[in-house]
C-alpha cells in the first residue's frame, strides 16, 4: 500500500448551493415551511449564504472553483434562478459552471432548457424524479423516469450539450438504469452517492448492488457528497467504506467530491467532511486524489476559468433576479 499523503491542492467542489431567501423566492427555504427532510430540522440554512460564506466556511481548504446546483427556486421562474447566479458569478468569478432547474414534464420544457442553455455557465439540468420513499415501496408506484411525458422532456438534453444531475436514492437506480441505456449520448451525474442513509448491513448491502449495477453503464458518473446522518457529526470512520466502496464501483476517473454546502453544514463542518475526504483516500495516489478532488468535476462541467474571489465591498452585495 502507497504511503498515506493527505491531499493539499486545489479543490473544485462538485456540488452547493448559494440563496438568499429573503430576497428570493424558495418556497422550501420559507420561514414556515417545513418539509420532511433526510437530516431532520434544516431551520439553521434558512439563511443568506453568498460566497463570503461560504469561503469562510472552506478556510484552510484551497478551493479555486464551484459547480452551483439548482435550489428549488421558484418553480415558475426556473431562467431568474440561471440569471441570479450569473450575475454572482460575474462578481465573485464562482460559481465556474452551473446546474440549472426545469421540469422536464412542462409544457415549455423545449423553451425552458433552450434559455438554460444560452447561459455561458450552465452545463447540466436537475429535475429530481420523485417516486417511491422507501425500497419497500418499489413496484407500487414509480418515479418520473418511467414517465413518457418526462422522458420527452429528457430527450431534449442531448440537443442543447446539457447533462443531466439526478437525485433519487439507491433503490430507484433501475430506473435510472433504464434512462442511461435509452439516451446513451446523455450523461447521467448521480447526486449525493445514491442517498445510503440506511446504515444496516442489509441496507448496505443492497445500496451497494444497486450502485455497482448502475456503475456498469458508460455514460454515468457520481458526485460522492450528501452521505452525512441526522442527528449524527460527519465523522470518516462512519463513511470510509462508503466512500472507498463508490470509487471502487465507479472508477476513481468517473467519481468526484462535493460539499453540499450548506445543507450539509447540518451535519457537520467543511472540514468536517472535506478533512473527511482526505483522510479516507490519503493513501490513494496523489494523481488519482487530484482527479477526486479537482480534476474530475473540472473536467465533466467543464468549469469557467474565472477565479473564485471577495471583491472589496461584498458585505453590502444584495443580487436580485
Amino acid at each position: 500500500m502507497a504511503e498515506a499523503q493527505l491531499y493539499d491542492g486545489p479543490i473544485t467542489d462538485a456540488h452547493h448551493h448559494f440563496w438568499d431567501p429573503q430576497l428570493n423566492d424558495h418556497p422550501w427555504l420559507a420561514a414556515d415551511a417545513n418539509i420532511p427532510f433526510r437530516y431532520g430540522d434544516y431551520s439553521a440554512i434558512k439563511r443568506r449564504y453568498f460566497p463570503e460564506d461560504y469561503l469562510a466556511d472552506a478556510g484552510e481548504h484551497r478551493v479555486v472553483a464551484t459547480v452551483y446546483v439548482e435550489t428549488e427556486w421558484d418553480p415558475t421562474d426556473p431562467v431568474g434562478e440561471t440569471r441570479f447566479i450569473h450575475q454572482v458569478a460575474e462578481r465573485y468569478g464562482a460559481p465556474n459552471a452551473v446546474v440549472a432547474q426545469a421540469w422536464l414534464d412542462a409544457p415549455d420544457v423545449a423553451e425552458v432548457l433552450a434559455g438554460q442553455a444560452a447561459f455561458e455557465r450552465v452545463r447540466s439540468v436537475r429535475h429530481k424524479p420523485g417516486g417511491p420513499a422507501h425500497p419497500d415501496e418499489v413496484g407500487q408506484s414509480r418515479s418520473l423516469m418511467s414517465d413518457e411525458r418526462w422522458r420527452r422532456g429528457f430527450a431534449e438534453l442531448s440537443r442543447h450539450g446539457l447533462h443531466f444531475d439526478l437525485q433519487t436514492p439507491w433503490w430507484n437506480l433501475h430506473e435510472a438504469e433504464a434512462l442511461a441505456r435509452d439516451f446513451p449520448e446523455t450523461l447521467l451525474i448521480l447526486n449525493h452517492t445514491g442517498l445510503p442513509s440506511d446504515r444496516s448491513e442489509p441496507g448496505l448491502a443492497a445500496w451497494h448492488g444497486a450502485m455497482s449495477r448502475f456503475a456498469e453503464l458508460p455514460n454515468v458518473v457520481v458526485k460522492i457528497s450528501g452521505i452525512g446522518q441526522a442527528g449524527k457529526r460527519w465523522r470518516a470512520e462512519d463513511n470510509a467504506w462508503i466512500v472507498r466502496e463508490t470509487i471502487a464501483m465507479f472508477g476513481a476517473e468517473r467519481a468526484m467530491f462535493a460539499s453540499n454546502f450548506p445543507v450539509d453544514g447540518l451535519c457537520g463542518s467543511f472540514d468536517d467532511i472535506y478533512g473527511g475526504f482526505k483522510c479516507i483516500v490519503a493513501d490513494l495516489p496523489l494523481a488519482v486524489q487530484e482527479q477526486l478532488f479537482c480534476g474530475n468535476a473540472q473536467c465533466i462541467y467543464r468549469t469557467h476559468p474565472s477565479a473564485f474571489h471577495l471583491p472589496q465591498g461584498t458585505s453590502d452585495m444584495r443580487t436580485t433576479a
